[in-house]
């Protein structure tokens, strides 16, 4: 007589072992869209000095390098003008400190003067223009007042060009239709009351 034993374990399969599992794959790492569009491939594949994927773009708050300012150029620009008028002026009024105008032979003679022998508006002039360069206000305002006026406007005038040039500012003309008449009628009233008797003071 079989075993009970042995015939259960007869008719029972013999179970199998399982079956490894296939190795599962390894997706390599991918750079995103993001990061080859905005720093390049040689960002994204990276250096010897450089990790994987870093981007060479500058933080928002590092500092950038110093670039000459435009409109600093363009200031220096706009001065030249007033500069070389001065310097002209300047160049003049030396000129004349050094030449003295009552010194014959060195300046032309007033055509006005010459021949019908009145003063002209800028009879005086250089005379004023020589006292002033060496500090005589009283000597100069009594050879030509009118200049001596004139040389303060023109200060004025230059200072303003000075500043509206260094701002950007067109430059503006000194005078209006209005100051030109008026100043045509100050030389007209001038010219006549220093070629009259009691105006000898007006004139050197």
């Amino acid at each position: 007589m079989v075993d009970a034993h042995s015939a259960r374990s007869h008719r029972a399969p013999a179970r199998s072992a399982p079956a490894p599992s296939p190795p599962a794959r390894t997706t390599p790492a991918h750079p995103t869209p993001a990061a080859t569009t905005s720093a390049g491939p040689a960002a994204v594949h990276g250096g010897p000095d450089r990790p994987y994927g870093a981007s060479t773009r500058s933080a928002p708050g590092a500092a950038a390098s110093p670039e000459p300012s435009a409109p600093a150029a363009g200031a220096l620009r706009r001065l030249l003008a007033p500069a070389g008028v001065l310097a002209a002026c300047a160049a003049a009024f030396a000129y004349v400190a050094v030449v003295d105008p009552d010194e014959p032979g060195h300046y032309p003679v007033c055509p006005l003067r010459r021949f019908t022998g009145l003063w002209c508006p800028a009879c005086g002039g250089l005379r004023g223009a020589h006292a002033l360069a060496h500090g005589d206000l009283a000597g100069s305002l009594e050879a030509n007042a009118v200049a001596v006026l004139g040389y303060g406007l023109f200060a004025v005038f230059w200072g303003a060009w000075v500043v509206g040039a260094a701002r950007g500012r067109a430059p503006a003309p000194p005078l209006g239709r209005g100051s030109l008449w008026t100043l045509g009628a100050l030389l007209t009233v001038f010219t006549i009351v220093r070629n009259l008797p009691f105006g000898g003071r007006l004139h050197p």
